[in-house]
């Protein structure tokens, strides 16, 4: 039997830096959606724990011990007292150290998959309690539906209901360290956002988005110049509503009315050494994260 399920991307619609914690940690505001772009993690049957990676992204990574999936893996093993393994692979399609989740999410999905290899049903709130020992990002893309992050991104809640929108991801093929741009960040910190209940259309949506702001990315573009380059390509595209970078960078995002404007502008972005994709902004299953999951048996 082989268990596979997408590692989709995590776009941060926007990112207010609210507050630091006396560790040093710094408490967020952030609304996240997951687009239908994605890494896929399987797994067989093994008596021991393997990975093999593959995918355009997959000669970045190291199936070392502290790979991400690998610590998931043995975090579930030890809170069922598994004693079998697994093969795993993970399929890289999303950039490295870009802002968008993608160490997190195949983290999740190694969570998702090996509960179904394994047949077990772990306690309520099990796998999120081992998701957030993993890293902050990690429980947001357990659910892969669109929803509220707080605290240090750990605190989720319900998103607005959103429109059918289109996004673009751009990426100037340029990796960007997290804690570097925390500590390049200056200023003060910024009120949480006030969330509608429902967006009725892309472009309510995009004027309430307008007032909100990504705290990270004026410090990101000082540390990779290049990022400002991918923002302004973004705006001079026909039908491009609002451009801004996700999460810590490098990967900066156009929203569009329509999933095909967005197929259609990413299409006339391509640049040489940039990564760029366009579709739905979530999606269509990101309500429903068991149904991507596929199970082969022979």
């Amino acid at each position: 039997m082989t268990v596979l399920s997408p590692a989709r991307a995590k776009v941060n619609l926007y990112l207010h830096v609210v507050g630091r914690r006396d560790d040093g940690y710094h408490l967020l505001d952030s609304l996240a959606v997951f687009p239908d772009i994605a890494d896929v993690v399987s797994a067989e049957p093994l008596a021991t724990l393997t990975l093999r990676l593959a995918g355009p992204f997959g000669t970045a990574l190291v199936a070392e011990p502290d790979n991400l999936v690998l610590r998931a893996a043995r975090a579930l093993q030890a809170s069922g007292r598994v004693n079998i393994g697994a093969a795993l692979v993970l399929e890289k399609n999303l950039p490295i150290a870009s802002g968008i989740g993608g160490g997190s999410a195949d983290a999740a999905a190694a969570l998702r998959v090996l509960c179904r290899l394994w047949r077990i049903t772990p306690e309520p709130g099990t796998l999120h309690v081992i998701a957030a020992s993993l890293g902050a990002d990690v429980p947001v893309c357990l659910d892969q539906r669109a929803s509220r992050m707080q605290g240090v991104g750990d605190i989720l809640s319900h998103a607005p209901a959103m429109p059918d929108a289109g996004i673009v991801l751009v990426n100037p093929g340029i990796a960007v360290a997290t804690p570097a741009v925390f500590r390049a960040r200056t200023g003060g910190f910024r009120p949480q956002a006030a969330l509608p209940e429902a967006w009725h259309d892309t472009d309510a949506m995009v004027a309430w988005l307008r007032a909100t702001h990504n705290d990270l990315e004026q410090p990101a573009i000082a540390l990779c110049p290049p990022i400002g380059d991918v923002l302004a390509a973004l705006r001079t595209v026909a039908g491009c509503r609002l451009a801004r970078m996700s999460g810590s960078g490098a990967t900066c995002f156009g929203l569009f009315a329509t999933p095909a404007a967005a197929r259609a502008a990413a299409v006339s972005l391509a640049r040489a050494g940039w990564w760029v994709w366009g579709g739905a902004m979530r999606a269509s299953i990101a309500d429903q994260p068991d149904l991507p999951d596929r199970v082969f048996a022979p």
